[in-house]
């Protein structure tokens, strides 16, 4: 029996990227290069510990300034947006980091445009990216809609902090790209922080719960 890829070598592991057996050096070159990994891959996440980043030129949007005291004021925001973009990522098929990246970028776009007093969507020219952009600009109105209507408040974010908060997703993808054409290792983390703010939300709306039994509209 030889390793499904190369098909010199003799399997040392089962696949479930290609649903067969491969050799190990296969699976280092082959992963999130030829081979769609699934998340959950036992190697995969091995491998994950030991993330190789490709260093980014050009950072864009550096004219806006993240400090630590707007990190923290935003806060709020930039987990909305985790939420947003992890679920945007797991209702389109096919999505990787770099398809992430262009959403965000889309979504920078389209804000900066706002803060010239113009409202144009800037849609991404990748299909699979402007799905995501989309699916996360319907969440964010969604959301602010239900907070408006919950609260009697208007201009529940600025549009600048929102250009901030995507900024700041922005460069974190930049950041974690580990510059294979499948890689996910952004969408990972961003899953991980993700599941981490469920949690909180889940315990915030125990605490939260009304007397009759419903519960409370808790904001991130």
């Amino acid at each position: 029996m030889k390793c499904n890829l190369c098909e010199t070598r003799k399997p040392r592991r089962f696949c479930p990227g290609i649903n067969n057996q491969i050799c190990a050096p296969c699976c280092g070159e082959a992963r999130e290069n030829s081979v769609a990994c699934p998340l959950n891959c036992e190697y995969l996440l091995e491998a994950r510990q030991h993330e190789h980043y490709v260093i980014a030129g050009n950072i864009p949007n550096m004219d806006i300034n993240l400090t630590e005291e707007h990190l923290e004021r935003i806060d709020p925001l930039i987990n909305l947006f985790a939420r947003f973009l992890v679920a945007g990522f797991a209702e389109t098929e096919g999505a990787v980091d770099g398809d992430m990246r262009d959403a965000i970028e889309g979504l920078v776009k389209t804000y900066r445009t706002r803060q010239s007093g113009l409202i144009y969507d800037s849609v991404s020219e990748n299909a699979i990216a402007a799905s995501v952009q989309q699916k996360v600009s319907t969440a964010l109105a969604e959301f602010i809609k239900t907070v408006e209507e919950k609260t009697g408040a208007g201009n529940v974010f600025r549009d600048a902090d929102i250009l901030a908060a995507l900024v700041f997703w922005q460069r974190f993808a930049l950041h974690v790209n580990n510059g294979r054409p499948r890689g996910r290792a952004f969408i990972t983390l961003l899953i991980d922080r993700a599941i981490r703010l469920e949690r909180q939300m889940q315990a915030r709306a125990a605490a939260a719960q009304d007397d009759d039994g419903a519960p409370a509209l808790v904001t991130p």
